[in-house]
């Protein structure tokens, strides 16, 4: 009876929590133009969107996966193929961008869910390491040189992209409504049934659930918020590279989850803001971004083993805990 009250507790206390964030975070998000540079927090948007929906993935649905970066790269090269080449809008861009995320996720979800634990894993790996090479080999991509000068354009023919801040505001609008499609998901009926899958999957075949379809489900879906983040970057930096979809970017984005804390809403956000910030700041000086990186990641699993908001909720709700 304890577990339950404490459990209770913790679930409170992280939820109110994260609603004061969520309501500060929003109020400096709207405000940070005039005080940051704008590409700066752009790129910190597009990431903090990219750990989210890995995050959907791993926290809420229990699925490791290594290949994530074929969705954001790929969807940064639909995007910027189809805004450069064909002349697109920046709308109708991005809307390729997510549906031809959706069509990978789809193709990579309907393969690796068939395998658990590390064999779902590599497989991810496996395939996202098959696209790379098709980007590397495809001549739309242009190798190694990628996609550059795609021009931003005008927004619904009304909006010019090309001020940093229209652009801006973009951004944080597309940010502002995937994060809260997540929250919509992780919240219904269905997220709950993810849940019950990732906390025990053969408790959920038991009742009935076709867990096999779910997991699909939440992979299609982690992989259009993904190719989402990635459509919006391409615009934002006005190109698309190979880096966009090499295995070190599925590892940046697993870095970014881990440390803002898994199965939260705000800890990807958190942990991305980090990472952002850290390869900001330390790209002009003499320390490799890398092992500074690795070392806070060390850090923090030694001493935050739920990740940076995961640990504040848990001490917050032993704390609220012993009040009582």
């Amino acid at each position: 009876m304890a577990d339950v009250t404490m459990t209770g507790t913790q679930s409170t206390v992280g939820t109110r929590l994260e609603w004061l964030l969520i309501a500060v975070g929003i109020v400096a998000l709207v405000a940070a133009p005039f005080f940051f540079y704008p590409i700066f927090l752009m790129k910190l948007l597009c990431f903090a969107l990219f750990a989210c929906a890995f995050n959907l993935l791993l926290g809420y649905t229990g699925l490791l996966s290594f290949g994530h970066a074929a969705f954001f790269g790929g969807a940064a090269y639909f995007t910027a193929h189809a805004v450069k080449v064909w002349g697109w809008t920046p709308e109708a861009g991005v809307l390729l961008g997510v549906a031809g995320a959706a069509v990978l996720g789809l193709v990579m979800g309907f393969l690796a869910i068939r395998r658990q634990g590390i064999y779902f894993a590599m497989i991810t790996l496996a395939l996202a390491q098959m696209f790379f090479f098709f980007c590397l080999q495809a001549p739309f991509t242009h190798g190694e040189d990628g996609i550059q000068g795609v021009p931003r354009g005008d927004l619904f023919g009304l909006v010019d992209l090309r001020m940093p801040t229209n652009m801006y505001y973009f951004v944080l609008v597309v940010f502002l409504i995937g994060v809260f499609a997540i929250w919509r998901i992780v919240n219904s009926p269905f997220g709950m049934i993810l849940k019950s899958i990732r906390e025990n999957e053969n408790r959920a075949i038991s009742l009935g659930y076709s867990v096999q379809r779910y997991k699909l489900a939440a992979f299609v879906m982690s992989a259009v918020l993904a190719g989402l983040a990635g459509s919006v970057k391409a615009l934002v930096f006005q190109f698309a590279t190979l880096t966009d979809v090499g295995w070190q970017m599925s590892g940046e984005v697993i870095l970014m989850t881990l440390l803002g804390g898994i199965g939260t809403m705000v800890g990807p956000i958190v942990g991305a803001a980090l990472v952002v910030t850290l390869q900001n700041y330390l790209a002009t000086s003499e320390f490799p971004v890398t092992v500074v990186t690795g070392a806070i990641f060390m850090i923090c699993v030694l001493l935050f083993r739920r990740g940076i908001v995961g640990e504040v909720y848990a001490r917050l709700a032993n704390w609220n805990g012993d009040r009582h």
